[in-house]
């Protein structure tokens, strides 16, 4: 599957989703296709369309 083809993230999903860890609202970052939690800061990737809120697969976010 190619960036062209990835499917568009439902940006009113973000409005139900907490981060998992500080239950706190998260940001979404469309050129990386992440969803930021500046609270506990990570990153949460999007694949295919849908957020994985997996703490394991998140990005720590450094200074």
């Amino acid at each position: 599957m190619t960036e062209a083809s990835t499917p568009e993230f439902d940006r009113r999903m973000i409005e139900a989703l907490v981060c998992p860890v500080t239950q706190t609202v998260l940001s979404y970052d469309a050129d990386k296709q992440e969803l930021v939690s500046k609270a506990a800061r990570l990153a949460f990737p999007i694949r295919g369309g849908i957020p994985v809120m997996l703490v394991d697969e998140a990005r720590k976010i450094e200074d």
